[in-house]
């Protein structure tokens, strides 16, 4: 039977009650790919693996040039651990697969942050989004994505130790979606 809500002790009829209707859920599952052939499976798992290890190891180089610097280094101190995530600061951009650009970028650091990049996963921090506080200045760049490609924004100036944990989480659940060698294999 029916449960129902809101119903009166002298009511004997149905329609003086009110139906509960079952709630929804908020996360609405998506619909998962079935592959056609063993190919395709083993390509899936493959792509799985790859993106497991590097969700789970990514490196970023510290790149700070301002005060968005220090909380990036709150970030790695004992009370947030970036260690358990797998994230570990690296000095060199040859060791390092994500930079981080902390601070506000100008004209003169913007030829060293190209040099830089390669194959790194940009994460922009707020003034190195749009100058912060010195946006109208004449020497610095009003948004690093006019130099090298962005995948993560982090508002905030500073950015606390938390949108910049968030930044790095939102990154490592883009990396879970990629999908190169299943795009790959169906070509």
């Amino acid at each position: 039977p029916a449960q129902l809500l809101h119903q009166t002790p002298a009511a004997d009829h149905a329609d003086s009650s009110v139906q509960v209707q079952p709630k929804s859920s908020a996360i609405v599952q998506r619909k998962s790919y079935v592959p056609a052939s063993k190919g395709e499976y083993i390509i899936t798992k493959l792509d799985d693996l790859i993106n497991w290890a590097r969700r789970s190891s990514l490196w970023p180089m510290t790149f700070g040039l301002a005060c968005c610097a220090v909380e990036m280094m709150h970030m790695a101190a004992p009370r947030y651990d970036m260690d358990r995530f797998g994230v570990v600061f690296r000095a060199s951009p040859r060791q390092a697969d994500v930079m981080i650009v902390a601070g506000t970028l100008t004209n003169k650091m913007a030829p060293a942050l190209r040099k830089f990049l390669l194959s790194n996963l940009p994460v922009s921090c707020s003034c190195a989004n749009g100058g912060g506080y010195y946006h109208y200045s004449y020497s610095v760049v009003r948004g690093c994505d006019r130099i090298v490609p962005v995948d993560i924004y982090v508002p905030g100036c500073p950015p606390t130790a938390e949108a910049l944990l968030y930044g790095i989480l939102q990154l490592q659940k883009k990396i879970k979606r990629e999908k190169k060698l299943q795009i790959w294999y169906r070509k």
